[in-house]
């Protein structure tokens, strides 16, 4: 699987943040569970760039659980949780680029791993990937 995070030996840790986030968060796990059933997004493509937090793992394990091909990467590497970015990709197989205080060229990287799957959803705090899609599509298109 396709990653990068700064120590996958903190997963575990960030496992059992997520986990206990999730037992705040009774809407989002009925959805999930729901999700599971019904599996609404099987098949769909979908990049995040959004804070790395436990909220945002139990959101990207509850599309992943509706059947979502789900690529998480930061919106602000000051925010990025580092356990839980490990947490995503070893316990979930959530492919995250993520790292605590990485810098800008780090931070495009990761947002150009994060779209490389070619998503057909973005949610995207900050509006990075929706630019770097457009301005991509655009000098395809002028070529």
């Amino acid at each position: 699987m396709d990653y990068d995070v700064k120590d996958i030996e903190l997963a575990d840790q960030g496992k059992l943040k997520i986990e206990w986030a999730e037992a705040t968060m009774p809407v989002l796990r009925l959805i999930k569970k729901r999700f599971q059933r019904e599996k609404p997004f099987a098949g769909l493509r979908v990049t995040a760039c959004l804070h790395v937090t436990t909220e945002t793992a139990n959101l990207m394990k509850t599309l992943q659980a509706g059947g979502a091909g789900v690529r998480l990467c930061a919106s602000n590497p000051l925010s990025t949780q580092d356990e839980i970015a490990a947490a995503l990709v070893k316990h979930d197989g959530i492919p995250t680029f993520a790292i605590k205080g990485e810098d800008s060229k780090t931070y495009y990287q990761h947002i150009q791993s994060a779209i490389a799957h070619k998503p057909q959803i973005t949610m995207d705090d900050g509006a990075d990937v929706v630019s770097l899609i457009h301005s991509s599509a655009r000098t395809c298109s002028n070529t």
